[in-house]
């Protein structure tokens, strides 16, 4: 990883385009809230192409296969964009909302050992997630992991149809 200016290789502000959003469950709310707090707490991010931060992201799901990614600077002037396939986490998605479906559901009934079993699976399925962003982020886009953790997090609540 390159070295990183903590004043503008940063996100300071994320919005989630979030036209098509349907009620979420209080846990999946809470996911959101904590991904975002903790984002804009402490990121690194960094678009390719020399574009100096910090900067503003906007996050959209396009057309339910393409994954959006605008990035402006703080006088929101458009800097770039980046478009990924969606169909590529498809299935870490689905796998990763039912292992949170489980955990949660586990927290009410099962021995902190199950517990504790469910949630190192959910951590395996959500450092894949994350690690698969960076991959085919790779060129466009530099961030650190815990930046990626979070964006994945985003990317999995704005997938939510319903």
């Amino acid at each position: 990883m390159s070295n990183w200016d903590s004043e503008t290789d940063r996100i300071v502000d994320i919005k989630l385009d979030e036209k098509s959003v349907i009620r979420r469950s209080p846990e999946v709310e809470h996911e959101r809230a904590v991904a975002l707090y903790d984002l804009l707490d402490m990121n690194r991010f960094r678009p390719a192409g020399g574009y100096t931060g910090p900067f503003k992201v906007t996050l959209s799901i396009e057309d339910g296969k393409r994954l959006h990614f605008r990035i402006w600077d703080t006088s929101d002037v458009l800097q770039t964009e980046v478009i990924l396939a969606l169909s590529p986490f498809r299935r870490l998605i689905r796998d990763y909302f039912q292992i949170c479906e489980s955990y949660y559901d586990a927290i009410k009934r099962l021995s902190p050992a199950q517990i504790e079993t469910i949630d190192m699976a959910r951590r395996g399925l959500h450092n894949e997630g994350s690690d698969l962003l960076r991959e085919r982020l790779a060129g466009k886009a530099e961030m650190d992991q815990a930046t990626s953790r979070r964006l994945f997090t985003l990317i999995c609540v704005l997938h939510i149809k319903g």
